[in-house]
C-alpha cells in the first residue's frame, strides 16, 4: 500500500465536513481508518477479546485506547461544559431581550464594529493568558442577540434568515480570530509553550519573547482582515436594508433561536 493513501483521513475529514455531518463522528471516523491503515491494532489488550486476535497486536497501543488516553489527558478542557447550565438560565430570564435592548440604544453601534471590537477583546485576552470559552459563554448568549438588536435597529423591522445567518458568521468568525492569534501572545499559552519545545528539541536556540514578537505581526494581520470583513458585512446589510420595506421592530428571539 503507498504510504500516501494513509493521508486518506485528510479526505475523510474535508468530505465529512463539506457534507455538514457530525464534527465528532467524522474525526473519529478519520482517525479510526487513519490508524488501521498505517497498520496499528484497535485496541492494546485482549481482554474479552481473544476470539478476535487480528484486532491486537502485542506491544503496540490500540487507536481505542490513544482515543481514550487522549480525552482523559485533556479532560480539563471539557470543564466549560459546566457553565452551560448558567448560560441557559440567563438565556431563560432574558439576556438576549435585555442585551439587545442596551445595543439598540446606541446608535454608532452596527454588527461589524461589534465584531471588530469582539475580535479585539478576545486577542487582549490571550496576551493576557486568559483563556475563555467564546462560543459557549460570550458569542451565543451575548454577541449575537446584540448584533442583531443593532442590525434591527438600523433595518427599522425585523430580520430575514439570511441575514441573521451572515451574523453569526460573523461573529463567529470573530471569536475564531481572536482567539486563535491572541493566543499567541502569551509565553504561557500551551500553543506558544508547544512550538518552542519542539524548536528546543531539534537544537534550534529560539526564546518565548522572540516567538511571541515574531507572532505579533501576524495578529495585526488578521486583525486588519477581520476590519475589511465586518465593515464589508456592514456595507452589504446597509445595501439589503435600503431594498427591504419597513416594518415594526419586532422581537430577536423568532431569528435568534433558528
Amino acid at each position: 500500500m503507498p504510504e500516501w493513501f494513509k493521508l486518506i483521513g485528510i479526505v475523510i475529514v474535508v468530505v465529512g465536513l463539506a457534507f455538514k455531518l457530525r464534527t465528532t463522528l467524522v474525526v473519529v471516523t478519520a482517525a479510526l481508518v487513519t490508524g488501521m491503515l498505517a497498520g496499528l491494532p484497535l485496541f492494546s489488550s485482549a481482554g474479552v477479546l481473544q476470539a478476535f486476535p487480528f484486532l491486537i497486536k502485542p506491544g503496540q497501543e490500540g487507536i481505542i485506547n490513544m482515543l481514550g488516553r487522549a480525552f482523559s489527558d485533556n479532560r480539563l478542557m471539557t470543564l466549560f461544559i459546566i457553565t452551560l447550565p448558567a448560560i441557559g438560565l440567563a438565556e431563560r430570564y432574558g439576556l438576549q431581550e435585555q442585551s439587545a435592548i442596551l445595543i439598540r440604544k446606541i446608535k454608532a453601534a452596527t454588527v461589524g464594529r461589534l465584531a471588530l471590537l469582539y475580535q479585539l477583546f478576545r486577542i487582549v485576552h490571550g496576551a493576557l493568558g486568559l483563556r475563555l470559552n467564546g462560543h459557549a459563554s460570550f458569542v451565543r448568549p451575548l454577541i449575537f442577540p446584540m448584533s442583531v438588536g443593532a442590525a434591527e435597529a438600523r433595518a427599522n423591522g425585523d430580520l430575514g434568515e439570511e441575514k441573521v445567518e451572515l451574523i453569526k458568521a460573523a461573529n463567529s468568525a470573530s471569536e475564531n480570530y481572536g482567539n486563535f492569534y491572541g493566543q499567541n501572545l502569551s509565553i504561557v499559552q500551551a500553543g506558544v509553550l508547544l512550538v518552542y519545545g519542539v524548536m528546543k528539541g531539534l537544537g534550534y536556540e529560539v526564546s518565548l519573547w522572540r516567538l511571541v514578537l515574531f507572532t505579533t505581526p501576524i495578529v495585526v494581520l488578521s486583525l486588519g482582515l477581520g476590519a475589511a470583513q465586518f465593515l464589508l458585512l456592514d456595507r452589504r446589510l446597509k445595501s439589503v436594508a435600503k431594498k427591504t420595506p419597513q416594518a415594526k421592530p419586532e422581537g430577536i428571539l423568532d431569528n435568534a433561536s433558528q
